[in-house]
């Protein structure tokens, strides 16, 4: 299968499957998600994060545009017959309104101004492909964020942490102190719900519960 960057990925029967085991290829850079991961005992056996156009189409509301990420993301993923590739998506709603990641801090700023105070959804999809098979769970998650003082904010937004999140917060970071109630998951929340992560992936033929050897 050639690699959308211009590589090849060659592999043999036993590299693909790690001696018996499925190789397992997470198709995300997040640091977070391999955390999320090692709660069930695993590792990936590679990382290769695709790169795919994340803009949203023209009034595509936010459950669906989160589970065509996911999608597309483990489409995108080059992978080898027998490697199971796992991707995720993680989205912030307001109603329809779909909170990506903030160019800046001002628009940081603006994404949590709107949801200081209210509650709004984190909408997170799996998705783990393998020989052309795909298996999909879309989870959301209701949390309330408490409105913000000005130091409050001013401090979280010079702490950087807004960077390259959507909604501009992460739960399992400073912005934690914002948010006092949450129904759902809350791994889902932080980028990968465990549990029906590791359902798909039983599904896809991974041992979770199984010897890793």
């Amino acid at each position: 299968m050639t690699c959308p960057r211009g590589g090849s990925i060659t592999a043999s029967s036993d590299d693909a499957t790690g001696g018996g085991r499925p190789r397992l290829i997470l198709g995300s850079a997040s640091p977070r998600r391999r955390e999320l991961l090692a709660q069930l005992g695993i590792v990936a056996d590679e990382v290769r994060p695709p790169e795919i156009d994340e803009t949203p189409a023209r009034g595509e509301l936010p459950r669906p545009y989160c589970a065509r990420m996911a999608a597309e993301k483990a489409a995108a993923v080059p992978a080898v017959p027998g490697e199971i590739v796992l991707c995720a998506d993680t989205t912030v709603a307001m109603g329809r309104r779909i909170l990506g990641k903030p160019a800046d801090a001002g628009e940081a700023a603006e994404f949590l101004l709107a949801m200081a105070g209210r509650r709004h959804r984190v909408i997170t999809a799996v998705a783990v492909a393998r020989d052309g098979r795909l298996w999909e769970r879309v989870v959301e998650t209701q949390v309330k964020m408490k409105r913000l003082s000005d130091i409050e904010l001013n401090a979280y937004l010079a702490s950087g942490e807004w960077q390259g999140k959507a909604g501009a917060y992460g739960i399992q970071g400073l912005a934690g102190a914002f948010v006092p109630w949450i129904q759902g998951s809350y791994s889902a929340v932080m980028g990968l719900p465990v549990a029906e992560t590791a359902t798909l992936l039983t599904a896809a033929g991974y041992p979770v519960w199984g010897a890793k050897a």
